[in-house]
């Protein structure tokens, strides 16, 4: 019997053409699939890796737009699948990718069920509890990080002594940091719990600004949870858990920066 010779497929001519709803950097498009980074997309532009249909790319700059076939190295490049964790940060766990000194990271308690790469968005410091989001979405994380939409969290916090009816309005009115005048959304002392324990919103993006804020009136923080990010909530969400977001609370996010 005459044996019949397979040709093997070839991935450039198989790869999946791109749909996108309007033109692209290569260099991000590629950095946004998940390949690498933006500038390491560069380097392999720069070096010939990167073929858009059939043809090998080096113009820094080059747009792909629907329609397109990019080959990375060989193998066939697709946008990423977007992913949206929100995380209930315990104590002690650095709220970043990875630690140099070995610490336990928030990505240590999702490792090994996403396959994807994400990052956090913005930081928690190490003692602060409560929500994080985490998201391999750059163009929704850095609107979530910038100060020009205000996106506003709520913290409960822990003092070590009563918050004074003075002190009380002094944060109300605006606490002068290094930045300049840190403004409060809303500040109220929580039910149930006494004047130890506060409830402050805000939208301010600085480094410890809810700690430093109590601080410079010569308060301790004992402790500080992060209870609302936005629209979302610690509800049904348990210390060191952590879920996917669901369909409503992704179009919720999204909807925050139109208009």
């Amino acid at each position: 019997m005459k044996k019949i010779q397979t040709k093997k497929s070839d991935p450039e001519e198989s790869a999946p053409r791109l749909k996108l709803k309007e033109e692209t950097r290569l260099n991000k498009f590629i950095a946004t699939a998940g390949v690498c980074s933006r500038r390491k997309a560069d380097e392999h532009i720069k070096n010939g890796l990167v073929k858009v249909n059939g043809n090998v790319v080096l113009e820094m700059g080059f747009k792909v737009k629907s329609g397109d076939q990019i080959i990375f190295n060989g193998k066939p490049v697709m946008p990423e699948k977007k992913i949206y964790i929100l995380l209930n940060k315990p104590k002690d766990a650095i709220s970043t990718s990875a630690d140099t000194h070995g610490r336990r990271t928030i990505m240590d308690l999702i490792q090994g069920t996403v396959d994807e790469r994400i990052y956090p968005v913005g930081r928690l410091d190490r003692n602060t509890t409560g929500l994080i989001l985490l998201t391999n979405d750059g163009e929704l994380a850095q609107k979530l990080s910038h100060p020009r939409y205000e996106v506003r969290k709520l913290y409960q916090v822990e003092l070590d002594q009563a918050l004074t009816k003075e002190d009380f309005i002094k944060i109300n009115n605006g606490i002068k940091l290094e930045e300049g005048v840190a403004q409060v959304d809303d500040l109220a002392y929580v039910h149930g719990k006494g004047k130890k324990v506060i409830g402050i919103q805000i939208h301010i993006g600085w480094n410890r600004v809810v700690r430093r804020i109590f601080e410079s009136l010569n308060y301790k923080v004992k402790k500080l949870d992060r209870v609302l990010y936005g629209p979302l909530s610690k509800k049904d969400l348990p210390r060191s858990k952590w879920r996917h977001l669901d369909q409503k609370e992704i179009i919720m996010l999204k909807h925050m920066f139109v208009g």
